[in-house]
């Protein structure tokens, strides 16, 4: 099932652990032995859900590494979806019928 805006992981890391814990970016960066600017971007939507990132998010707050990967691609997907008709690309099913 496809959600409509789904939020970027970077979001719900900030609202849902960073804010309520009331973590700095920098100590939340420290804790997960990368730089502030990789987290910082990562928050602003500016960069992506790594595997490797996916898994360091899960030790630190606990849950599965999956679920932050899950939401890295209905972000990407919706994101892509309102790309779409910008691709010109052919559909070759209709070819074979």
């Amino acid at each position: 099932m496809e959600m409509y805006n789904p939020p970027h992981p970077g979001e719900t890391l900030l609202e849902m652990y960073i804010l309520p814990l009331e973590l700095t970016i920098t100590a939340t960066a420290k804790a997960l032995d990368v730089s502030r600017r990789t987290l910082s971007e990562l928050i602003n939507g500016h960069r992506a859900v790594s595997v490797e990132m996916a898994e360091r998010l899960s030790l630190a707050f606990g849950g599965e590494a999956i679920v932050w990967l899950n939401q890295q691609v209905l972000y990407d997907l919706w994101v892509q979806k309102n790309k779409k008709k910008k691709l010109k690309v052919q559909n070759l099913m209709k070819k074979v019928s």
